[in-house]
């Protein structure tokens, strides 16, 4: 050991070393904690501000106002609704896609663009291509997912079949839709990329092939700050009811934001819950081991006294051994948990579409789970290291008088001869100490 550390820093090398697997069980115990904190917290935090930001740049929609056949006409009473910020109409039909390879055709749909420039409301991150040339009847834009799962490039032609015709349509481009971030089909449990696919087309040739000229099949509305959702869901179904239409809903009844909202809401729930279960289990292990430590060490405490050593150096020393244990835990499991925030974020990749997501723990995060981890942990070994405080040299040095268990919980087991003499001490070890 080097010259010049003391005496107590020397002993607390030497006891972690001999306690060395259970150091370690206990620091894992601890990064368990801390890694599920990181990665909850700092998955929610990042997930939360992808949203937002991909909502935002791409004008995603509050309101979906489906109809069956409504005049285009509309769309300037749509947008004098008190609280209507931007509004756009658009055809949206079910397609089939007759995939090679597939012995079933895939369903998806095929939605409007404007024949000119891009849409006021629910805009496209374009991958790779570009957008429909106006006048072309036969040129697409694909979802990527569905691309991806195919193996389709630019160049390619679908055959498609909507109402009852078939048409092959000649793919321009590669995109995202914040409409789409969790792109299912009817009927599914779970995403399948290769049987749900979404094209988008200009207006004028989808509403040719399916017959809805100077007409919409549905509207998107974006919400000013200060508008009643309510409210305006009221207004447009009072201004589209002649048309067939069976209600407008909001974000939360959209299935893609609905999905991506319920993992937000299991990653907040997993925060809350789980990391608190890893913390108390190693403060209980702290308070167990550091207990036992300090029994085996009795005689020694009472020589650190009786040279001279005060109350508050044999606190400090063992709330030093616990303070290692924990901050080698909360190493460990900081480096776990960006290391499983990075490899969960890659994993979210593969279901939620969005351009871009990246893991990213806030400053706030490590902060409070470096502090609620050393708080627990040296709050467990508190209780252990305050009756070794609290030992004068003399009683220290005698050793501990056995326990009186003769009005303790469990006597009455004594009595019972039916039980043999080996059962009766477990039974009363149990009891004692449940």
């Amino acid at each position: 050991m080097p010259s010049w550390m003391g005496a107590l820093d020397r002993k607390l090398v030497r006891d972690l070393w001999r306690m060395k697997a259970q150091a370690l069980a206990i620091a894992f115990v601890v990064a368990g904690g801390v890694a599920v904190h990181l990665l909850a917290a700092g998955m929610l935090s990042s997930l939360q501000e992808t949203r937002r930001a991909y909502y935002e740049r791409y004008l995603f929609a509050d309101l979906w106002a489906p109809t069956v056949r409504a005049p285009s006409r509309l769309v300037d009473d749509i947008r004098a609704i008190d609280g209507v910020q931007a509004a756009a109409t658009r055809i949206r039909v079910p397609v089939l896609f007759a995939m090679e390879g597939m012995s079933a055709p895939a369903t998806g749909e095929i939605l409007s663009l404007p024949d000119v420039g891009e849409p006021a409301v629910n805009r496209l991150h374009l991958v790779r291509g570009r957008l429909p040339a106006p006048g072309r009847r036969d040129e697409a834009v694909v979802l990527q997912a569905f691309a991806d799962a195919h193996r389709l490039q630019i160049g390619d032609s679908i055959p498609a079949t909507l109402r009852g015709g078939r048409r092959r349509l000649e793919l321009v481009g590669v995109a995202l839709s914040p409409e789409h971030v969790y792109a299912i089909g009817p009927g599914q449990f779970v995403p399948d990329d290769r049987l749900f696919g979404v094209l988008w087309m200009r207006r004028s040739a989808l509403a040719q092939a399916v017959n809805q000229e100077d007409a919409f099949n549905e509207a998107v509305v974006r919400l000013s700050r200060d508008a009643s959702e309510p409210a305006v869901i009221a207004a447009l179904d009072r201004l589209l009811e002649p048309y067939g239409a069976p209600g407008a809903y909001g974000r939360a009844d959209q299935i893609s934001d609905a999905f991506v909202s319920s993992e937000i809401d299991q990653l907040a729930t997993m925060g809350r819950v789980l990391p608190p279960v890893f913390l108390l289990v190693a403060a209980f292990l702290v308070n167990v081991v550091v207990s036992r430590l300090i029994a085996v060490q009795r005689a020694s405490i009472g020589l650190l006294k009786a040279f001279g050593y005060r109350d508050r150096d044999v606190i400090g020393h063992y709330l030093k051994l616990v303070a290692a244990i924990a901050a080698t835990g909360v190493l460990i499991g900081g480096a776990a948990g960006v290391w499983l925030g990075q490899a969960m974020a890659q994993l979210y990749m593969e279901y939620y579409r969005f351009p871009f997501l990246l893991f990213q723990a806030n400053p706030s995060d490590y902060a409070i789970v470096v502090g609620a981890a050393m708080t627990t942990v040296m709050g467990g070994a508190a209780l252990a290291v305050r009756r070794a405080a609290v030992l004068s040299p003399a009683e220290a040095m005698t050793p501990a008088p056995p326990p009186d268990y003769s009005r303790a919980a469990g006597a009455w087991i004594t009595r019972l001869r039916f039980v043999d003499q080996q059962s009766r001490m477990i039974l009363r070890q149990i009891i004692r100490w449940p």
